[in-house]
């Protein structure tokens, strides 16, 4: 079974840029996604990525601020999330899907432990 680990979190000002990376152990899946939970709220997807093709989605709260992206060859999959808000202080997960797969998390089978991003005003 692929194994995900999340880094890259921290805390930064509002209007600062934190990168998340998610490295995968085992075979590369059709899909790796980022979710978030804030403290006392549900969680809900960010942005996924289609394993070799040219699709990304992003939920429309960080769309123009976020951006996935792929390493290939090292089988690993980045978050570069620029402008940030307190309103994107979260813990951020990485998830990988077995299909091609939209941001509802039903679709991800496999979770990585998550990373803090803590962003003040």
């Amino acid at each position: 079974q692929v194994q995900l680990v999340e880094s890259g979190g921290g805390s930064v000002q509002a209007g600062g840029s934190l990168r998340l990376s998610c490295v995968a152990s085992g075979y590369t899946t059709r899909s790796m996604g980022w979710f978030r939970q804030a403290p006392g709220k549900g969680r809900i997807g960010v942005a996924t990525i289609w394993i070799g093709r040219d699709v990304t989605l992003y939920a429309y709260s960080v769309k123009g601020r976020f951006t996935i992206s792929q390493d290939k060859n090292m089988n690993a999959v980045y978050l570069q999330m620029n402008s940030l808000k307190p309103e994107d202080t979260a813990m951020y997960y990485c998830a990988a899907s077995k299909d091609y797969a939209d941001l509802r998390q039903l679709q991800y089978s496999v979770w990585g432990e998550g990373t803090q991003v803590t962003v003040s005003s």
